[in-house]
């Protein structure tokens, strides 16, 4: 049975018939749902970074990521906690599908939380012999990407400015993910015209990339 992890953290709510909204979120439910299309019997986890925030993490909280097990109390086991949970969450999927637009030229803060209680030294990395190794393996993660101006693909006038991703697919490498796809649609702030062609050149990339997995 394939397990999905969905990760949500815009701010916005998808969009509706009468309402514009997250164009990020939208391209993920398409991912979703050609995915179940394809397994009926795939079971899906969805965890809303901005419906439900996940807690920054406190001087507690790093302290129990350094304690040996042995030494773990109460206090600690509970402020570490949430971090087993998504850990866990991460480890049970076979796919993870995150969705993310750019905020102020990088991740939404949301996102920035669930990192920082998922990545966490002897559970998602390794640090030995001076080197790092990511414990997370065998999954993928396909991720959906909005841009509100145009020019950041590769070669565009605002590359330099995207800092959301490089970082996303350098972190979900560092703890072991190396098979990651991205889908992006930029400009969501242009024109309906404009839009409308971006959002279906982005669903058309993930038609034919499930097309392509489903034929490998």
């Amino acid at each position: 049975m394939t397990q999905i992890l969905r990760i949500d953290a815009s701010a916005r709510a998808t969009a509706s018939r009468d309402e514009e909204g997250s164009y990020s979120r939208a391209l993920a439910a398409h991912l979703v749902a050609q995915l179940q299309n394809r397994h009926p019997d795939a079971q899906v986890v969805s965890r809303d970074l901005a419906a439900a925030p996940i807690p920054h993490i406190s001087d507690t909280t790093i302290k129990g990521y350094y304690t040996p097990p042995e030494a773990m109390t109460d206090t600690l086991r509970t402020a570490t906690a949430l971090s087993d949970q998504l850990i866990a969450e991460v480890q049970a999927a076979d796919i993870l599908i995150i969705s993310l637009p750019i905020y102020n030229f990088s991740v939404p803060s949301a996102f920035k939380a669930w990192i920082d209680q998922v990545v966490r030294i002897g559970h998602t990395f390794a640090y030995e012999d001076g080197q790092f190794r990511g414990l997370v393996t065998g999954k993928k993660a396909l991720v959906t990407l909005s841009y509100g101006a145009g020019g950041y693909a590769d070669g565009g006038p605002l590359q330099s400015y995207d800092f959301m991703r490089p970082y996303v697919e350098m972190i979900l490498g560092f703890i072991g993910i190396s098979d990651v796809s991205v889908f992006s649609i930029e400009a969501t702030t242009a024109d309906t015209t404009t839009i409308a062609a971006n959002r279906a050149s982005a669903l058309q990339a993930i038609d034919h990339f499930i097309a392509n997995q489903e034929a490998a």
